[in-house]
């Protein structure tokens, strides 16, 4: 049977891409350019994208075009088994991660460890005018404490925010806190006492686990989709076998898998723990760094109880030097503002009313949409780099916000001793057992994607591949799990 033109077009599509031409996640040319290219008409070049889209070699976005679908393997989803009725535990071995946030800062070190942007991300200059500003305009304020809940200008442009994320607050409902971990550690303090147990997503954020450590707590992990969160049905069993106290996640763009929970998966986790007046600990640090669609609405957006303490910071969009967060406490405002000033007295006044300035100039929400595509951007290239450098087998998620991406290598491997390699020969990323209570996930690694990609980024991303590949990095025990 003789070809049919488009299957033609699909055929020598299909050959550029395998050649590299267009690599995973690259934009095609749009239809009027493959029309002239090809001497054919437009009918023809969208019906060869469209057979394309069905062997799942391209994919459509809606009024951007056909883009090459990327080809590493997904992760598993994880197993629904009773692994969490095994039992809490005590966190141990987190004074490990020291040694890689002071990596970051090292200028010898390509760093893919911590989670934190690179300057040349930031919106430093309309910052540094702010900054200016508030030091002319408000010397006085700037010298002086800024007890308890903290700057009213910047809390009112907070509750503004989050009613974008579906939360209906005032500025009195929120309290400013010195990032979001301290918002972290003060909604454990209010909610929890020393032995008590802690459920968390699994694998879990490695500054979680710190907090819950620092505290004396238990943590219990809970099966988490690496695409829709943790799982429902294994909280439910959780409640029914353990004297949880608390439960702590991450539902949107969640660090280090990258998921997001669908709303009505939001809604139900919220009114499971209701059911059992559990409260809720939201960490939403990357709830606004989605790659498409609207911001996902908040946990936070189901509390009808005043039951979910709702945790986040501009870290991850204006800087993590700033140290200006924010929790969203509910019912438990009063104790976490007098914890708040027990702990810490005050938050910083010239970073708050730095903020509170830049967000009322109104450029924070077109700043934040040319970011989004650029992490979307260099996500991609280092999904698409793992894809070409690490081991045969290799699984990557595929995170939908944010910019960490979690990466499973074949059974077998050890990201703790490939770490000492790798930190060896300047490079630094975050190995599993970080990200667990009980040090699972030994053949993974989380990578952050918050740097300019540069020829050294990408020559530093196949070194690390190359080292992945050498059998000293395989673990002499079996595995604690992939994800």
């Amino acid at each position: 049977m003789a070809e049919h033109l488009y299957e033609r077009v699909a055929t020598e599509l299909a050959q550029q891409i395998e050649q590299g031409t267009y690599a995973p996640g690259d934009r095609l040319p749009g239809v009027r350019r493959l029309r002239r290219q090809f001497g054919v008409s437009i009918a023809t070049v969208v019906a060869a994208c469209e057979l394309l889209e069905q062997r799942e070699i391209l994919e459509a976005r809606p009024r951007s075009g056909f883009f090459v679908r990327d080809g590493a393997r997904d992760l598993p989803e994880p197993e629904d088994n009773d692994e969490a009725l095994a039992g809490p535990s005590l966190v141990s071995g987190q004074e490990r991660v020291l040694e890689l946030v002071q990596s970051h800062n090292d200028p010898a070190v390509i760093s893919f460890g911590a989670a934190a942007p690179a300057a040349a991300l930031l919106p430093s200059a309309a910052l540094d005018r702010s900054f200016a500003r508030v030091r002319r305009r408000q010397r006085a304020r700037v010298a002086a404490y800024d007890f308890p809940p903290g700057n009213a200008e910047l809390r009112v442009q907070v509750a503004r925010r989050m009613a974008q994320a579906g939360c209906t607050l005032g500025p009195d409902d929120i309290v400013l806190t010195s990032g979001c971990q301290d918002a972290m550690l003060l909604a454990l303090r209010a909610v929890a006492e020393p032995g008590d147990v802690v459920a968390i997503e699994s694998p879990a954020f490695y500054g979680i686990l710190q907090a819950i450590e620092s505290q004396g707590m238990r943590a219990l992990e809970i099966a988490t989709d690496p695409t829709e969160g943790m799982s429902p049905a294994a909280l439910a069993r959780a409640l029914d076998n353990w004297p949880i106290r608390a439960c702590v996640m991450m539902p949107s763009f969640g660090n280090p898998l990258g998921h997001l929970a669908p709303d009505a998966r939001k809604a139900e986790l919220v009114a499971l723990l209701q059911a059992r007046d559990v409260p809720l600990i939201e960490d939403d640090v990357f709830g606004e760094l989605g790659f498409h669609g609207p911001r996902p609405w908040a946990a936070k957006a189901y509390d009808d109880h005043g039951s979910v303490l709702y945790c986040s910071s501009f870290s991850k969009t204006l800087g993590a030097g700033l140290r200006v967060g924010w929790i969203a406490p509910g019912r438990y405002r009063e104790r976490v503002t007098y914890l708040k000033y027990a702990t810490g007295q005050a938050t910083a006044s010239m970073a708050t009313l730095a903020v509170a300035d830049y967000l009322e100039q109104g450029g924070y929400e077109r700043f934040l949409r040319g970011l989004r595509r650029r992490l979307e951007q260099q996500v991609q290239r280092v999904i698409n780099h793992v894809r070409r450098h690490f081991p045969a087998g290799t699984r990557v998620a595929r995170p939908r916000g944010g910019f960490v991406v979690w990466v499973a290598l074949p059974t077998g491997h050890d990201s703790l001793a490939l770490q000492q390699r790798a930190l060896a020969s300047g490079i630094s990323f975050a190995p599993g057992p970080f990200f667990s209570s009980t040090e699972h996930y030994r053949n993974c690694l989380r990578l952050s994607c918050a740097q300019p990609w540069t020829p050294e980024v990408a020559e530093a991303l196949a070194q690390l591949g190359r080292l992945a590949t050498e059998p000293a990095q395989w673990a002499p025990t079996k595995d604690c799990g992939t994800a």
